[in-house]
């Protein structure tokens, strides 16, 4: 078996530790620990993190692979720092079926780059009129738990109803993209000042909030779960942290980029900063990083939204929504909440690993660094700083909103299951 000893990690953000992998195992943590024959790996200065664990990724395959696939997606995965993450279901053919859920699982175990679970959609062909086959997806070597219609909301609220009463039976969780389909038609951008300034179709706040209260409530009736994808407003926060305090089972999302940027980029007409839903004002970004902070919301996940050249080059309004993130999102994270104060690296691993894994239910990730625990690692350098360059993605597509700008933190290694899929920055 391969022997992997990383030397002098900070585990979590805490002291220096030594920690020997094993085959597919942490072997042991502690201080001066050696191995015969082992690899080893010089960490000093860096941190040593759980393998990240995304809810909510776009691989595009199968349909799409001009933009992704779920080998390219895998690889921007891996040097991301993330050894598992939740397929979306809105592909060509959409996942709302065993046979497509199975496919992007085989697909997922083939690359090796990371593990690939998928998501089941909520509705037949993402059209909210019919439930999909939860319970043959569920039942199906996929193991489906999370369902979404993710791209579309499921507006219709006894559909709603009927997929938390359906996915209770076996402990799933449905996953909602809120907006209020009828209160966003012709929307381009947040409705504020800057739309009313750029004279561009405004996404109401409203929008958001109506649906994620309606099915907080309808979770609370039927004793369900519900998930709320890449909540993006200060109001969606505060109905959020009243339904947790009424002990509702609800969680949420944060995207990197929500955390970041503000609808005043779009008075550049870039279409690299549309994205659904839509940049929010700094009021709603700041209240959103405290919101992560204090557990409000549970977990970052990154909306990773790849698209070719020609879907993003052209102007605004034709433009499609979308931002690729597996890349920078942690970099974007330690910008935005470990350098600010607002979190330490183990509330970063809580949130972007351990609490990603169990809303999916996803076992062998989100565990301990320590003894007989699976080997998913990743190890961070905090201290680098350097612009972000698309050219050196792994990705298909480049529609990163972030070209050019300087960030801190750069994922070194990645470890699935003791083998390491990246080394020094680079796929192994």
């Amino acid at each position: 078996m391969t022997k992997i000893l990383i030397r002098g990690a900070k585990v979590l953000g805490g002291e220096p530790q030594d920690v020997l992998i094993e085959g597919e195992t942490i072997e042991a943590v502690g201080s001066g620990l050696s191995a015969e024959g082992a690899q080893v790996v010089e960490a000093e200065g860096q941190i040593l993190l759980p393998g990240l664990v995304d809810l909510h990724t776009h691989l595009r395959e199968p349909g799409r692979e001009d933009s992704e696939t779920v080998l390219t997606g895998t690889k921007a995965a891996a040097k991301g720092g993330w050894t598992a993450v939740h397929a979306m279901a809105n592909t060509f053919p959409v996942a709302d079926t065993a046979g497509v859920v199975e496919q992007v699982w085989r697909l997922g175990r083939e690359s090796g780059y990371c593990d690939v679970q998928p998501v089941g959609a909520v509705t037949v062909g993402l059209e909210g009129k019919q439930l999909a086959e939860l319970g043959a997806m569920h039942e199906s070597a996929a193991g489906v738990v999370v369902f979404s219609d993710d791209g579309k909301c499921v507006d219709d609220a006894v559909i709603m109803r009927r997929a938390l009463e359906y996915v209770k039976a076996f402990d799933g969780v449905v996953a909602q993209h809120a907006q209020e389909p009828r209160l966003t038609e012709g929307a381009q951008m947040n409705e504020g000042v800057v739309s009313a300034e750029l004279g561009l179709g405004g996404w109401p706040a409203v929008a958001e909030e109506s649906i994620i209260a309606r099915d907080v409530l309808l979770a609370e009736h039927v004793g369900s779960r519900v998930h709320i994808c890449h909540l993006s407003t200060a109001g969606s926060v505060e109905i959020v942290r009243w339904a947790k305090a009424k002990g509702i089972d609800v969680t949420a999302e944060v995207t990197p980029h929500h955390l970041l940027l503000t609808d005043e980029l779009v008075r550049s007409y870039n279409p690299v900063y549309k994205v659904n839903p839509p940049l929010r004002t700094e009021a709603d970004v700041l209240a959103l990083r405290q919101a992560l902070a204090d557990g409000t919301i549970d977990i970052i996940a990154t909306d990773h939204a790849p698209h070719p050249r020609e879907d993003k080059d052209c102007e605004w309004a034709a433009a499609a929504m979308g931002m690729v993130g597996l890349e920078t999102a942690l970099s974007v994270v330690q910008h935005t909440m470990v350098d600010t104060g607002l979190l330490d690296w183990a509330g970063v691993a809580e949130r972007m690993s351990v609490n990603p894994a169990k809303i999916g239910r996803l076992e062998g990730h989100g565990r301990p660094v320590s003894a007989g625990e699976p080997a998913n690692l990743t190890l961070v350098d905090p201290a680098y700083r350097g612009a972000v360059d698309p050219a050196g993605f792994a990705s298909r597509s480049r529609n990163t909103p972030y070209e050019g700008r300087e960030l801190p933190g750069r994922v070194t290694h990645t470890f699935l299951r003791g083998r390491a899929t990246v080394v020094d920055g680079k796929l192994a």
